[in-house]
């Protein structure tokens, strides 16, 4: 019989995060953290660089490609701005290759417990806000097209 292979579950992920976030003070080396998190996500193909990808509700530019594969979401994205890039990394590395129930179930407490909701600008906060919200509304559509 084989073992199935055993993925962390989301709030392992996001516990992780805040393992990470946690060995910093100073919210100048968070940022960094940010931006390196950004700078190792695949960049996202061209052609998914498309007006209907393109996050509403952010100062900079984000997208977010979706696939559904077997039942779970992978997602893929882009921004131009360092920190905004590492903030979508962060999700993506929660959210990514999850069920659609799971990632609209999802309660993010990363964000308020490394701080972010706190150390972002207001429109990067809205911009935060939109992403998740773009997120969910993937999951909610993939699983309303494959009940």
């Amino acid at each position: 019989m084989e073992k199935e292979l055993s993925f962390p579950s989301i709030n392992d992920v996001q516990d992780e995060i805040i393992e990470d976030f946690s060995v910093f003070d100073d919210w100048m080396d968070k940022y960094a953290l940010l931006i390196e998190l950004g700078n190792s996500l695949e960049p996202l193909d061209e052609k998914f660089r498309v007006e209907s990808n393109l996050i509403q509700g952010c100062q900079s530019r984000v997208w977010i490609q979706a696939e559904y594969i077997d039942g779970r979401i992978y997602f893929k994205a882009e921004s131009d701005a360092v920190i905004v890039k590492g903030i979508i990394a962060l999700l993506i590395k929660v959210l990514s290759n999850r069920t659609p129930d799971e990632i609209i179930n999802a309660d993010l407490y990363f964000v308020n417990r490394i701080g972010l909701d706190e150390h972002l600008s207001p429109t990067r906060s809205n911009g935060l806000v939109s992403m998740i919200k773009q997120i969910r509304f993937y999951a909610m559509a993939y699983k309303a097209k494959n009940a």
